[in-house]
């Protein structure tokens, strides 16, 4: 099964969009994934979650961007 976390601040104009462009990728591939939206509200959880923007996509933990896998820094503004 694959782990997919949609992290996201409240607000975000496009987490709508990208939860429903993950659920018809998961339902295209005919994959079993269990898909967990996380509301990140402090910079603790920022960091918990690598969360580098509204929305971060994370299959099994890693981001789906290359660019954003070695960052170190993480936040909310």
């Amino acid at each position: 099964m694959v782990n997919i976390d949609l992290i996201y601040v409240e607000g975000c104009s496009s987490t709508p969009e990208t939860l429903k462009l993950i659920n018809e990728v998961v339902n295209d591939l005919g994959i079993e994934a269990k898909i967990n939206t996380i509301l990140v509200e402090n910079s603790e959880q920022a960091k918990q979650w690598k969360f580098f923007g509204s929305p971060t996509v994370q299959i099994n933990g890693v981001d789906i961007d290359p660019k954003m896998r070695n960052k170190e820094w993480f936040g909310i503004t």
